[in-house]
This record gives C-alpha cells, structure tokens and sequence, in this order.
C-alpha cells in the first residue's frame, strides 16, 4: 500500500472513530420523559409533562432558520451570549413553523425550572411548555423536506386510523448533529393530539 493511501485510510478511519464518539456521546444527552400510550413500531402516541423549553424563531428556508436558530440557542446554553454557568444540551432539538420563519427549541434539562435558568440572551425565549400528547413517527436518514413530508404523510394516515384528531401544527424532532451519517440519525414527526 503507497503511503498516500495509507495516509487517506488512517484519515478515514479517524473520522469513522470521531464520528461514532460523538453519536455515542449524544446518545447520552437528556431526553424528555413520556408515557408510551401506543407503541406500534416507527409509530407511536406519548403522553409528555409539562416541560422548560429556550426557543428562538428565524427567518429563512426551514434548513437555514434551524441552523441559526441551533447557533442562537447553543450561544444560550453553553454561556457564550450571556454570564453565567452552561446548561447541559439535550435532545432532540425541536422545529415548527412560526408566522415570524421557523421556531428553534432546545428542552432545559428536567431539573431546571424557570427560576434556576439563566435570564435569555437577546432572541431566546424561556416557556414552559404544557403537557401534551403527540403522535410520532420515527424514521433514520436526512431529514430533508422530502422526508419530511412522505413521513408526516404517513403519521397522518396513521392516526386517522387509529381515530387520533389533531389538534395543532406538526412539529419536527432532531436527534443528532449534521455530523453523524444520515443512516445513524434519528428524527420524528411530531403532531399533537385531541
């Protein structure tokens, strides 16, 4: 083997290393808590508490508004816009539209109420987020509009037959880095439920 393909191997194999560090490495993040309700495979209905959420809108097409929203958001969390300690990431990182553009929302960790979080820094804004349920749908891969559509789709569907009515705007869940290969990445379709 010539040492240049030695050296693009070695690369190769770093970057595979990193690349599963880091989506191990998330899958430690805090998720939120939910009661599972129904559970039939991709397809699920989830009862969630009430839960602490920082959230910026953007303007923007949907993928440009989440990364800046991302970028607003992590300023907030990891302390580099305001003083203060960082507060841990969770997941997923969560999507919907706004009438303003697109709303970023990271969940606080479930320990944090409002009054242990640090005031927001400019364009972040701290809600408590009732509880609610939601049907999901989960599927692996990019999540572009494409995917996204064909599996909010099918959650449709598959709520009409399970006689679940929505009752509200569809909300999209990322569990993963645009780091991590489309194969590893987790996401989810969320719509709230009567």
């Amino acid at each position: 083997m010539g040492k240049a393909r030695w050296i693009a191997a070695a690369a190769a194999g770093t970057a595979a290393v990193a690349a599963a560090a880091y989506y191990l490495n998330e899958r430690n993040n805090e998720k939120p808590d939910y009661d599972l309700l129904i559970d039939e495979g991709r397809f699920a209905l989830r009862a969630y508490p009430a839960m602490m959420v920082a959230e910026t809108v953007q303007n923007g097409q949907r993928e440009t508004a989440l990364g800046n929203g991302f970028r607003v958001l992590a300023d907030y969390i990891f302390a580099r816009s305001r003083p203060g300690k960082k507060i841990a990431m969770t997941s997923p990182v969560l999507s919907n539209r706004a009438d303003e553009g697109w709303r970023t929302r990271f969940v606080m960790p479930a320990k944090l109420g409002e009054a242990d979080l640090p005031d927001p820094s400019p364009g972040v804004k701290l809600n408590e987020q009732p509880g609610r349920k939601l049907a999901a749908i989960r599927f692996s891969g990019n999540a572009d509009d494409a995917a996204l559509a064909e599996n909010e789709a099918a959650l449709r569907e598959w709520m009409a037959a399970n006689s679940l009515e929505p009752a509200g705007d569809v909300e999209y869940a990322f569990y993963n880095s645009p780091f991590i290969p489309g194969p590893m990445r987790r996401n989810e379709i969320l719509i709230p439920v009567a």
